[in-house]
């Protein structure tokens, strides 16, 4: 039976609900694993002409909520230097041949090649680490075509309540592999989800605790749904939220930034730190671990021990 040919727009900006899900029995994606996969996303992210709104790594799947942007909103010395950072230590010259920057500017503008790219570079890593052969997803992605306003809202907080709905949580933003726990745990300080959440239907031209607040009151209110064969947010959870206007406590977000930053590490000052990785360095993967500042509390650091950078090395090569 002939494949469905995909709803993929070209020439203008489209929104995407993307989903793959692994061939493997059982929640083969282990922490070390979802955050190497997360961290090629946020590599090829930087490459793709294409702007990140939502996430969701489970255990044996993805949910990812992209905006593609059109070929023509790129200019040469543009397409160069996202070649620059994909081939990394190639050296390409300004004087690139044009059919080469034609070819790449068609290629990053690309939904397949984008999500293709993805699975095969994690489908590398995943294989090596394990000493294994063969495929590691079982289906091409699915993906859907969104609209601005209700249906990317509706789509967004569906992927954000995967953990709950899956009974992982209560709360959503307490599973780390999500849009909101970066949102609001690591403060989107690196820029890698779009931080304007207007097309949504909030107020706003850039990221704010105003709107980050009504899209986490959104999420909460649908959360809070019965829904068959699945788990909900249970109501004295949302009553609470309720209470407070949706709004995290000064000790709630410290609480979900130390369970962000430190998973399994160490936190606290960076003398703190430094003296504890040299005394358990066997624990630890990597041998070259450094204090990382925690974004918006001063004077702590964590030290993180997810994956290894060989890994992760492995994975983008």
């Amino acid at each position: 039976m002939p494949r469905i040919p995909r709803l993929l727009v070209t020439g203008e900006e489209a929104y995407y609900h993307v989903i793959s899900r692994t061939a493997l029995e059982g929640m083969v994606l282990q922490d070390t694993d979802k955050e190497v996969l997360l961290n090629l996303l946020k590599w090829l992210a930087k490459v793709y002409f294409v702007e990140i709104y939502g996430f969701c790594i489970m255990g044996n799947h993805f949910h990812l909520v992209v905006k593609m942007l059109p070929q023509s909103y790129f200019s040469d010395d543009e397409v160069i230097a996202r070649m620059k950072h994909y081939f990394k230590n190639l050296v390409i010259k300004k004087d690139t041949n044009t059919e080469r920057i034609e070819d790449y500017r068609e290629k990053f503008s690309s939904l397949s090649d984008f999500i293709k790219e993805l699975k095969q570079r994690f489908s590398r890593y995943y294989n090596k680490k394990h000493q294994r052969r063969g495929y590691f997803w079982g289906e091409r992605f699915r993906s859907v075509l969104l609209e601005e306003g209700p249906a990317l809202l509706n789509c967004l907080a569906y992927i954000e309540l995967n953990p709950v709905r899956a009974g992982l949580t209560k709360r959503p933003e307490e599973y780390r592999w999500t849009s909101l726990a970066y949102r609001l745990y690591n403060g989107n300080h690196d820029g890698f989800l779009k931080k304007d959440l207007s097309v949504l239907g909030f107020a706003s031209e850039k990221e704010s605790i105003e709107q980050l607040t009504a899209f986490r009151e959104y999420v909460y209110e649908k959360g809070g749904l019965i829904v068959p064969d699945s788990a909900c947010i249970p109501q004295e959870v949302i009553e609470d939220e309720r209470r407070r206007k949706f709004r995290l406590s000064r000790r709630r977000l410290y609480l979900g930034k130390i369970r962000y930053f430190s998973d399994s590490g160490v936190l606290g000052s960076k003398d703190f730190v430094i003296h504890h990785y040299n005394k358990f360095k066997g624990f630890f993967r990597s041998k070259k671990k450094r204090p990382v500042s925690v974004p918006g509390i001063d004077g702590v650091y964590s030290l993180k021990r997810f994956y290894d950078k060989n890994e992760w090395a492995t994975a983008r090569q």
